[in-house]
């Protein structure tokens, strides 16, 4: 079973708490073997490298 709220809760009131739902960016760093900007702890697209080792292959262009 739900809980039945017993009054309404006014505009303000519930506005408020919806206060904290506002988006964030996203947080880039610089890849350390390439230097191209990637979002932290994952495969870099540019080089596919990760930690300094290099996780997917890229063709060469």
């Amino acid at each position: 079973m739900s809980i039945c709220p017993k009054n309404k809760h006014s505009a303000a009131r519930r506005d408020k708490t919806r206060a904290h739902w506002k988006m964030k960016a996203t947080t880039l760093v610089k890849c350390s073997k390439c230097g191209a900007l990637m979002m932290p702890h994952r495969v870099c697209k540019a080089c596919g490298s990760y930690n300094k080792r290099e996780i997917v292959k890229q063709d060469a262009e």
